[in-house]
C-alpha cells in the first residue's frame, strides 16, 4: 500500500501579499482596541452551557432533556480531552504566549476549572432533581440497588453472574502488585477490603466493563446503573475479604494526535503510532462521587498525577454520556415527533416510488439541497450510487472526512472500481477521533481497486467534494456535488448541512484542479467559482468585507450575513469591526464558539449575533453580502478558525441561481426575526435566550418550521 502524502504547497509570494493588503487596510482603519476579542476556551464552554440549558426546558419532551444532558456531557469529555490537554502540554512546555483575549494559558486554564466545575455540578443537578423525578413521573425509572425488588434482584443477581462476572478483573494494590493503568473516559470502582485474618487493609479497582449497558435494563422502563449492579456483588469478586467501602471514579485523559513533521514520509504508519500513544495519554480530570473517602481520592490524585483544580466532586451517578442509551427505550410520546426527510423539491417536484435521476437533474440546473430536511440518500448517496452504475460514467473523485461504519457512500465508491471506472479517494486520516476507521476504510477502499491518497502532509483535507466525469455523448461533463458537511449518512439525518449539485464547467474545472493538488504536485491556486483554503478564504472572505465597507460609505446597499460552527480568525474578526464601524449592518449566526465582541460602542455597534440549538446539529457555513443588491451567497466546509483557514484545505463556492440565492436570504432573515427562538450574544461574553416573541407569543422554533416547510414541498421565501 502506498502510504505517502503530497508534501503541501504554499507560495510564500502569495502569502505575503495577503498579509500586506490586510495591513494595509487595519492602517487605513487606525488601531483597534485590546481587548476586543473573548476568550475561545470560554466561550466554548458558553456553548456547552446553552446545550445544557436546553435539558432544563420544561416544553421539551423528557428524552429529549436527557438527550442533551448527555450531549453535554460527550461535549465536555472532548474539550477535556484535546482543549484543556493542550492547554497544559503549552504551559509544561513553557509556551506561555498570550491568546488573543489577552489571557495567559495559566489564566485561561484556571477559568476554565472554575466554571466547569459549576457547569458539570448543574449537570447533576439538574438530573438528579429534574430529569430523573420528571423520568420517574412518566414510568422510566433509573433505581438504586436498594430500590429494587427482591425478584428483580433476583433478576440482576443472574445477570450478574451470566453477563457481568465473566468480564471483570479486579486488580488489587500492594507491594506486588502496582497501581493498574487507568483508560480514559472508563468508568470505575475503587474499592477498599480488609483481611478478616491479619486486619490489613486494601486497595483495588473494578474497571466497569463498556462492553455492558451502562443503565441496566431490568425491565421494560426501569433501569438500574451498572456500577450498583457491580457494587452490590463485590463480595464475590473478592471472597473472604470483608467490603468496607466503594466509590465511582472517572479519569480523562490527553487523547489528542499529533503527528510530527518527521514522520510526513510515511503518514498512515505514524499515526497509527500516535493512536496507539493516545491511549496512554496523561490525566487532565478526575471525577469523583461526593462521597469518597479522603483517603482513597488521595491515592487517586497521587497516583493518577491531578491536582486539586483537576478533581471534580459530583452527586452520583457519573458518566451521563450513558443517557444516550435510555434515549432509546420505546416511548415515542416522551420525545420530539419522529421526522423522516423527503426527497428535495428541487429534485423531484413531486413525490414518487421512483428515485429521481440525480445526473439528469443536474445536467438540466443547478440543485441545492438542505440536510436533514432534504433526504441524503436520495440526493447525494443516490448520486454516487448511481454514478457507480452508470456505463457511460468514466470516473469518480471524492473527499472523505467522516463517514460511517457501514458507509454506503464507500461500497458505492467500491461498485464503481468493479465496473471499471477509474475512483480516487482521498481519505483524511488525520480526522480526530475517525483516524482509525478511516485508516481501516482506506485500506478496504485500496483493496478493491481505488486509488487513495492520503491528503497533504501539513493540512487535513476538510472540503466536501464529489467529482463524476460521464461521457454525454456531446461532450464530456463534469458532475460535482460540494457540500458544507460530511458524507455520513447517518450524521445526515443529526446535522444541518447544504449541498450544492452542479454540472457548470467552471466549478468542473475548479474542483478538477483542486484534485490534482490534493492527489499530486500540482501548485494551482487561481480558480473560477471555489475559494480554497490556505490560499484564499480568509483574503477572499475580507476582500469582500471590504467592498461592502466601500459601499456604505458611497450611500449604497451594504450587509453582511455569516453562518458558522465557530467565529475565532481575528482578521476576519476586525474586518468585521472596520465594516461595522462604517455603518454595514452586519448578522453573524454561530453556533459554537464566538471571539466578536458585538454592540461595543463604536467598535461594534452594527454587529448583531445569535445561536440557535435545537434537535439537529447547526453545521452548515454560508457567507453572504449584500453587494449593492447583487447578493453574493458563498457555501462551504470552512469555519472562520485559524485551523481551517490556515492548517486545513477548505473550499467555498458560490451560489449563482437567483432562486438559491433568496433561500439562503429567506434563512437569514428567519434565523433573525426577533420572533424565532435563540440565543443573544452580549458585549461582555454572556449570551441571553430569548424567553417570549416582543409581542409576547411563543417563540416560533426555526427547525421545526423548517419541517414544516419541506414536509409540505413548500418553499421557505
Amino acid at each position: 500500500m502506498s502510504t505517502d502524502a503530497p508534501q503541501a504547497h504554499i507560495p510564500q509570494a502569495e502569502v505575503e501579499l495577503d498579509e500586506a493588503a490586510v495591513a494595509a487596510v487595519e492602517a487605513e482603519a487606525g488601531p483597534l482596541p485590546p481587548d476586543r476579542f473573548l476568550d475561545r476556551e470560554l466561550s466554548w464552554l458558553a456553548f456547552n452551557e446553552r446545550v445544557l440549558q436546553l435539558s432544563e426546558d420544561p416544553e421539551l419532551p423528557v428524552l429529549e432533556r436527557a438527550k442533551f444532558i448527555a450531549i453535554f456531557a460527550s461535549n465536555l469529555d472532548e474539550f477535556f480531552m484535546v482543549r484543556v490537554a493542550g492547554l497544559k502540554r503549552r504551559i509544561a512546555t513553557g509556551i506561555a504566549v498570550r491568546a488573543a483575549s489577552g489571557l495567559t494559558p495559566r489564566e485561561v486554564l484556571e477559568a476554565i476549572w472554575s466554571r466547569a466545575h459549576l457547569l458539570q455540578l448543574q449537570q447533576a443537578t439538574i438530573f438528579r432533581d429534574q430529569v430523573r423525578p420528571a423520568l420517574a413521573a412518566h414510568g422510566v425509572q433509573i433505581l438504586d440497588w436498594e430500590s429494587l425488588t427482591a425478584e428483580e434482584r433476583t433478576e440482576m443477581d443472574a445477570f450478574f453472574d451470566q453477563r457481568v462476572f465473566p468480564v471483570l478483573t479486579p486488580l488489587a494494590v500492594d507491594p506486588s502488585h502496582p497501581f493498574p493503568y487507568i483508560s480514559g473516559l472508563s468508568l470505575n470502582l475503587a474499592v477498599v477490603v480488609r483481611n478478616p485474618v491479619t486486619g490489613t487493609e486494601l486497595f483495588a479497582r473494578v474497571k466497569v466493563p463498556p462492553s455492558l449497558p451502562r443503565f441496566v435494563r431490568v425491565d421494560a422502563q426501569r433501569f438500574v446503573p451498572l456500577e450498583d449492579v457491580i457494587a452490590a456483588h463485590l463480595e464475590d469478586l473478592f471472597p473472604g475479604m470483608d467490603i468496607l467501602q466503594h466509590h465511582s471514579f472517572r479519569v480523562t485523559r490527553n487523547e489528542d494526535v499529533e503527528v510530527e513533521e518527521d514522520d510526513a514520509e510515511n503518514l498512515l504508519k505514524a499515526l497509527e503510532r500516535e493512536l496507539t500513544r493516545r491511549r496512554f495519554g496523561p490525566a487532565v480530570r478526575l471525577e469523583v462521587e461526593s462521597s469518597i473517602d479522603p483517603h482513597v481520592l488521595e491515592l487517586l490524585m497521587e497516583e493518577l498525577d491531578v491536582s486539586e483544580p483537576e478533581v471534580f466532586r459530583l452527586p452520583g451517578p457519573l458518566d451521563l454520556t450513558g443517557l444516550w442509551s435510555l434515549y432509546a427505550v420505546d416511548r415515542d410520546d416522551l420525545k420530539q415527533p419522529s421526522f423522516v426527510p423527503r426527497t428535495s423539491r428541487a429534485l423531484a417536484e413531486v413525490e414518487s416510488a421512483s428515485a429521481p435521476d440525480i445526473i439528469a437533474e443536474v445536467r438540466e440546473k443547478d440543485v441545492l439541497v438542505h440536510h436533514p430536511y432534504d433526504s441524503f440518500s436520495t440526493s447525494v448517496q443516490l448520486f454516487l450510487e448511481q454514478a457507480a452504475a452508470d456505463p457511460h460514467v468514466l470516473a469518480i473523485k471524492q473527499t472523505l472526512y467522516r463517514t460511517s461504519g457501514d458507509s454506503p457512500i464507500v461500497q458505492a465508491l467500491i461498485e464503481a472500481a468493479r465496473n471499471g471506472k477509474q475512483v480516487l479517494a482521498l481519505v483524511e486520516i488525520k480526522a480526530r477521533f475517525d483516524e482509525q476507521n478511516n485508516i481501516d476504510w482506506g485500506k478496504k477502499l485500496e483493496e478493491a481497486g481505488v486509488h487513495v491518497v492520503y491528503g497533504l502532509v501539513g493540512l487535513k483535507t476538510h472540503c466536501k467534494l464529489s467529482l463524476v466525469v460521464r461521457d454525454d455523448g456531446d461532450r464530456l461533463r463534469r458532475y460535482c456535488h460540494l457540500g458544507t458537511g460530511n458524507y455520513h449518512p447517518k450524521t445526515a439525518r443529526l446535522y444541518e448541512d447544504f449541498g450544492l449539485f452542479t454540472c457548470d464547467h467552471q466549478v468542473g474545472e475548479d474542483v478538477s484542479d483542486l484534485f490534482n493538488v490534493l492527489s499530486g504536485y500540482s501548485m494551482n491556486t487561481d480558480y473560477h467559482r471555489l475559494l480554497v483554503a490556505p490560499h484564499s478564504i480568509r483574503t477572499g472572505l475580507i476582500e469582500r468585507i471590504d467592498r461592502e465597507i466601500e459601499h456604505a460609505r458611497a450611500g449604497r446597499k451594504s450587509g453582511i450575513r455569516f453562518k458558522a460552527n465557530s467565529v475565532v480568525d481575528e482578521r476576519t474578526i476586525d474586518a468585521l469591526y472596520r465594516a461595522s464601524q462604517a455603518g454595514v449592518p452586519i448578522q453573524v449566526w454561530v453556533r459554537g464558539i464566538c471571539a466578536l465582541r458585538p454592540g461595543v460602542p463604536g467598535l461594534s455597534d452594527n454587529i448583531q449575533v445569535i445561536s440557535i440549538l435545537g434537535r439537529f446539529l447547526e453545521h452548515s457555513r454560508v457567507y453572504e453580502f449584500a453587494n449593492d443588491g447583487d447578493t453574493e451567497v458563498w457555501i462551504g466546509s470552512a469555519d472562520l478558525m485559524h485551523r481551517n483557514l490556515d492548517r486545513r484545505v477548505e473550499t467555498l463556492v458560490s451560489l449563482k441561481s437567483p432562486e438559491q440565492v433568496a433561500e439562503i436570504n429567506a434563512l437569514f432573515v428567519l434565523a433573525f426575526d426577533p420572533g424565532t427562538a435563540a440565543w443573544d450574544l452580549r458585549s461582555d461574553g454572556t449570551w441571553e435566550r430569548r424567553l417570549v416573541a416582543p409581542d409576547g407569543q411563543p417563540l416560533r422554533d426555526l427547525q421545526e418550521t423548517l419541517i414544516e416547510v419541506h414536509r409540505t414541498r413548500g418553499r421557505l421565501v
